[in-house]
């Protein structure tokens, strides 16, 4: 009767340590998993900051030139052309805003990387980025025609606005420069137009400009 109860025991015991010694390495399995997963998670997630850091872009429309004059105004708030005896760079006086004349939009980049645009509508229409060494005159029909536009970066005392040598239309972080735009259609005097800007990133800035008004 002793020797069959010991071996009761023993048995009971035996049975007693196996979930214990299971239940030990569930947790080890466990632990070992969760450092792998961890592992592999902290690197994943140390390269996608990396790569995916998002790009914000900031334009801002600071006001325009649409006033119907020869010589409009910058950004700076100079004249396209300070030469002392000024060319006609802008467009016909007095005449209304006409297809082939100019007008004037004052842009910031306040972003902290540069802002590349794609696609610049005015008025319903789109326009192209064109670029040269000098400025012409708005009826000389040489590298700027309607539909086309430009940037001036600053003006120049006693001579012509700088424009943009930059390929492709390029604003600088902090970079204020004024968008000069010729005319694809007429304009009438009054008219609320929709100035629509497009970067490469796909973010878009719009903003109103009231043909025959100077603003900002």
């Amino acid at each position: 009767m002793t020797k069959l109860q010991s071996k009761q025991n023993k048995l009971t015991s035996r049975r007693a340590v196996a979930p214990v010694i299971a239940t030990l390495l569930l947790v080890a399995i466990a632990v070992v998993g969760g450092s792998i997963v961890f592992v592999f998670s902290q690197g994943f997630f140390s390269s996608a900051q990396i790569s995916g850091a998002p790009t914000i872009e900031s334009l801002q429309i600071n006001g325009y030139d649409a006033t119907d004059v020869t010589n409009l105004q910058l950004h700076d708030g100079g004249l396209i052309d300070q030469q002392a005896t000024p060319n006609v760079f802008s467009g016909a006086a007095n005449d209304g805003l006409l297809t082939g004349e100019r007008v004037a939009i004052f842009v910031t980049n306040q972003g902290v990387s540069q802002a590349a645009l794609t696609e610049v509508r005015f008025a319903g229409s789109v326009y192209t980025y064109a670029t040269a060494a000098t400025l012409d005159d708005f009826a000389a029909n040489t590298w700027l025609d309607a539909n086309e536009f430009t940037i001036l970066e600053r003006g120049v005392a006693l001579g012509v606005a700088d424009v943009s040598q930059n390929p492709t239309a390029i604003l600088q972080p902090g970079q204020q420069a004024t968008l000069l735009l010729e005319l694809e259609q007429d304009v009438s005097f009054g008219r609320d137009a929709q100035i629509k800007l497009t970067t490469a990133n796909g973010a878009v800035f719009v903003g109103t400009v009231v043909a025959g008004q100077l603003s900002g």
